[in-house]
């Protein structure tokens, strides 16, 4: 399957969807003064920049380092009730990291907002804004006691000590609930980037064999993806072979491919800044020993299970339960250690809110077996669109899993 280059689709989200977005953070803010940061650019410019992902969610923008989002829905103005700021411009160093447009009404056109300015006013606004307020929300995560606080947690602390009787109250799950229940543009770009990666995977079955090494199992994989409209891959390709697939977070794919090997690949292509994350596990010669078909009958039935027992207000721990206990039944139990999924979207790892599952998020059910001494490890890994009634649905449903599925794919 092929699908035109990422610049000529026609799948985002629209302006109109994420100045909603905003309008609904506001309105739930109930006066306090939100700010979201898109972070900045790494100095050594090793890469590309992307915003961070609540800054993305609510304005679209991945592009822009050192930009901040204002929420004052106190402020009399109605227009400047969300204020964007940009850095200002830098013409000797633009000529290096590219030029930007100055504020116009065609730039506020196209980022969707009202009021765009450079960020040498923010102070400015930001005191006008939390003066009126006196009540600061936090939306960015938070953070551990080992790591920095959240940006705006550290801004908001500077203006509490100027601002007597200002206060600072968490909503870092406002955002978190939201993001977990995908809307319906965001669902269609989660299933294009399904579909891409259904097309990387459909490479490696066409063209896995022993004589390669795990480097060229990658590359195959990720070429698929580039020769099907996506310009990056989520995360870094696992693909382990042997002894390797038992390590979890195996990044080494230099390795070669024996016939009768496993490989364990985990790996997912980037659609418009949306993730997929799928993992299957491959005989390198076509074939499944009796061994290996039976540790990946077990894992696969856990699978099963796990999406069966999917649907909206669930916790994450019913659906690692029905996996966990076909595993445990088995005897297997020690060797998955690891859990069950986690909640997919703008991020691999996307942010989580507490409590239930909520209709529409999108999940991963990814149990595993890993067996060291054997040289093999089992994962096999999905992503699954949560609904009111059992079992969700499987957006990654055309890459083959089954084992019958799998040696007739490698056949062909």
């Amino acid at each position: 399957m092929r699908y035109p280059p990422r610049m000529s689709d026609s799948l985002s989200i629209s302006l109109d969807e994420h100045a909603s977005r905003r309008a609904r953070v506001s309105k739930l803010l109930k006066g306090s003064v939100g700010l979201v940061f898109a972070g900045d650019m790494d100095a050594s410019i090793h890469g590309e920049f992307r915003a961070h992902a609540n800054f993305e969610y609510l304005t679209g923008i991945s592009n822009e380092a050192g930009a901040v989002l204002l929420l004052d829905p106190l402020n009399p103005v109605e227009d400047r009730q969300v204020i964007l700021f940009l850095k200002p411009l830098n013409p000797e160093l633009e000529k290096w990291d590219g030029f930007r447009m100055e504020i116009s009404a065609a730039l506020k056109a196209k980022y969707g907002v009202k009021t765009v300015l450079r960020t040498t006013a923010f102070a400015r606004f930001l005191l006008e804004a939390t003066k009126r307020a006196k009540q600061f929300a936090l939306l960015h995560p938070l953070a551990a006691h080992t790591s920095a606080v959240s940006p705006d947690l550290e801004v908001f602390r500077k203006c509490a000590e100027r601002i007597p009787g200002s206060s600072i109250v968490d909503q870092s799950q406002l955002l978190a609930v939201m993001r977990a229940a995908k809307s319906k543009a965001e669902i269609k770009l989660m299933q294009r980037a399904a579909d891409i990666t259904t097309a990387g995977y459909s490479a490696v079955l066409k063209g896995l064999k022993p004589g390669l090494t795990e480097f060229d199992v990658q590359e195959l994989i990720e070429h698929g993806y580039r020769s099907n409209g996506a310009r990056r891959t989520a995360y870094h390709t696992i693909a382990g072979g042997g002894f390797n697939a038992t390590v979890l977070h195996y990044h080494g794919n230099h390795a070669p491919l024996a016939d009768g090997d496993l490989i364990l690949i985990d790996s997912g292509a980037d659609y418009l800044g949306y993730a997929c994350d799928v993992s299957r596990t491959f005989p390198v010669n076509g074939k499944f020993t009796k061994r290996q078909r039976e540790i990946y009958t077990i894992v696969l039935d856990a699978q099963l299970a796990a999406i069966a027992a999917t649907k909206a207000g669930v916790t994450f721990a019913a659906v690692d339960k029905a996996a966990r206990d076909v595993i445990t039944k088995a005897g297997y139990g020690d060797a998955f250690f690891h859990g069950t999924g986690h909640h997919l979207g703008l991020e691999v790892h996307d942010i989580t809110p507490d409590g239930v599952i909520p209709e529409h998020a999108v999940i991963t059910i990814e149990p595993g077996i890993y067996l060291p001494s054997e040289n093999f490890g089992i994962r096999i890994e999905d992503d699954i669109l949560v609904t009111k009634k059992s079992g969700g649905v499987n957006l990654t449903a055309a890459i083959p899993k089954s084992i019958e599925a799998i040696e007739r794919a490698m056949r062909a």
